[in-house]
């Protein structure tokens, strides 16, 4: 449940930066009556995404913490901690990406407003930064549904075993 949430978070996120490019591109300078709405977007949805990717890590090593101390504790298959390690290589480098990437955007965006940078850098960061929010969500998903069926899992077994039906 906490997984997805922050995934609608994460697609928010997505939407916000995305508006923000529309703001971007009705700009006419650096000094159009519409920059602080573009800055404001920009940084509101920024932050949003940074909180719903950081979020989904501390999401995955929690879970992964509970899941390996119940291994350890009730004598589980210790593959099962290796599937947690799996999810967490797999979505963390995308996650970074995205985080870098719209990092770096807002950040060049201050410079193509005070004239030091050009635009097109921005435009570019942009688009990769987009492309790898879409990239970093479909991994996360993948993640946070994987990470979910492993915790059922490992929850009926836990149920089903031995000494928990004894202690009932």
């Amino acid at each position: 449940m906490m997984g997805r949430a922050l995934l609608i978070v994460g697609a928010m996120s997505t939407l916000g930066v995305i508006a923000a490019a529309v703001a971007g591109y009705t700009l006419h300078s650096p000094t159009d009556a519409n920059m602080p709405l573009h800055v404001l977007i920009g940084l509101a949805s920024s932050l949003l995404l940074l909180f719903s990717h950081c979020w989904i890590m501390f999401y995955l090593i929690g879970t992964g913490k509970a899941i390996k101390d119940a291994v350890r504790e009730n004598g589980l298959d210790p593959a099962i901690i290796e599937e947690t390690k799996r999810f967490k290589n797999e979505s963390y480098p995308s996650l970074m990406l995205a985080m870098a990437l719209v990092m770096a955007t807002f950040i060049v965006g201050g410079g193509v407003a005070t004239g030091s940078i050009s635009r097109w850098i921005h435009h570019v960061l942009f688009y990769l930064a987009v492309g790898s929010q879409l990239y970093a969500l479909w991994k996360e998903r993948r993640a946070l549904t994987e990470n979910e069926r492993l915790m059922e899992s490992v929850d009926r077994r836990l149920a089903a075993s031995p000494a928990r039906v004894a202690a009932s």
